[in-house]
């Protein structure tokens, strides 16, 4: 009876380390594998049985067994790469991918963006996130990053600052003309020309019109878009001494546009010196202002806090959606799926949902990607430690198989 059961016993360890070397293929095999967590086993004996009725001195086991598989979420290294939208968890966390009702976490962050315009990974699972309010901050429920139809919306210009030098030199009746771009509430390009014609002393007058492409000549007006412009005789602007305000009325569809001509600091009541006076050629060296068409997205970029930020046509940069993140009491037990996304069960507990850096939850790297956690030194020697063990469980069952060919013999 007893050498029966000790040949049981090394099966059971044979099948043991043979369900540990599963483990350990599995672990190397995705050695490459992005935001890969690899496995470790536990084993544990078999409940023994007594052979002197019950007397807890006299027990002998029955083996070995693969109690569980145990998930290692120790950080893994970071690769940068060229796409902007791929994403690393530096820390605490998991992103949420939406499969119609289904939802899974991955420490996976290759996304890209869909036909559809969402974010999605490479099996076409959506990344979810939340929308930003005005202020950049993430309001309502978890949801799709779903960037499509997304553009910069335009700016109407509320003023411009002009830096030019008017020739003290030239001679009265000189006219010298500068173009400012201005734009509307809808984002249209309107010219403003101001046409400066040189008065007796260091003084000019100053007349504008607005143009735009499409209006009929005359049709835009210019309010306030007249006076004179004055220099000491150090070629500094001494008139105005307020900043004019101008309005053109008139363009297609969009209200009125109302600038300001920047030349005084209101804070310190000095100029700014870029309109000079100098007895040097007519020239504009300088032109800023504050408004700009609409604009298409280009490029994105998505910082540490997991807000994804585009790049628009129109130079400007937008505040998009928010990537959110969760976490369980126990990841441990959560539910392996394949394709490096894991399932909520009962032993992990409910998700958690939060964003990357509040509340524990790590940080975001854009453009980078987690690489799987496993360590080759290590598996090949748990391999070796494996392969002996197995070895040594073969050896029972041969050893247990002499000793009952010893005891058949003993009738010869």
């Amino acid at each position: 009876m007893s050498l029966s059961s000790s040949l049981f016993s090394g099966v059971s360890g044979l099948m043991s380390y043979g369900q540990a070397m599963d483990v350990i293929g599995d672990n190397i095999a995705n050695v490459n594998t992005v935001g890969f967590k690899g496995s470790k086993s536990v084993f544990a004996d078999i409940l023994s049985h007594s052979v002197s009725n019950g007397s807890a001195t006299l027990q002998i086991g029955r083996g070995s067994m693969l109690q569980n598989v145990n998930l290692s979420f120790a950080q893994g290294s970071f690769e940068t790469t060229g796409n902007a939208t791929d994403m690393a968890v530096q820390g605490t966390g998991f992103f949420i991918v939406n499969q119609g009702t289904e939802r899974y976490y991955t420490r996976a962050g290759q996304f890209t963006l869909n036909s559809a315009s969402k974010l999605a990974n490479p099996n076409g699972l959506v990344v979810q996130g939340y929308q930003l309010d005005t202020n950049g901050v993430a309001r309502g429920s978890l949801g799709d990053i779903d960037l499509s139809g997304v553009q910069s919306q335009p700016k109407a210009s509320t003023y411009f600052r002009l830096g030019s030098n008017l020739n003290a030199n030239a001679s009265s009746g000189t006219v010298f003309q500068s173009a400012v771009n201005l734009y509307s509430s809808l984002g249209q390009l309107v010219t403003l020309t101001i046409s400066f014609t040189k008065q007796t002393g260091n003084n000019w007058n100053y007349s504008m019109a607005a143009t735009t492409t499409g209006a009929a000549s005359g049709s835009i007006t210019v309010t306030g878009g007249t006076g004179t412009v004055g220099f000491s005789t150090s070629g500094q602007l001494t008139s105005p001494t307020t900043n004019p305000a101008i309005t053109i009325t008139g363009v297609s569809g969009a209200s009125p546009i109302s600038v300001t001509w920047n030349l005084i600091n209101s804070s310190t009541g000095s100029t700014y010196g870029d309109m000079t006076g100098y007895a040097a050629n007519s020239v504009t060296n300088s032109l800023s202002q504050d408004g700009y068409a609409t604009g298409t997205l280009k490029a994105l970029s998505v910082d540490q806090d997991g807000i994804v930020s585009g790049l628009f046509s129109n130079g400007q940069t937008q505040k998009l959606r928010q990537i959110g993140l969760s976490n369980f009491s126990s990841p441990w037990g959560l539910t392996r799926t394949g394709n490096s996304l894991f399932a909520e069960s009962a032993t992990s507990g409910q998700p958690v949902l939060g964003l990357a850096r509040a509340g524990g939850f790590g940080s975001i790297a854009g453009s980078s990607l987690e690489q799987s956690n496993i360590d080759l030194g290590t598996e090949f020697v748990t391999m070796i430690q494996t392969q002996r063990g197995y070895q040594a469980n073969s050896r029972i069952i041969t050893t247990a198989d002499e000793m009952m060919t010893e005891a058949v013999n003993l009738k010869r």
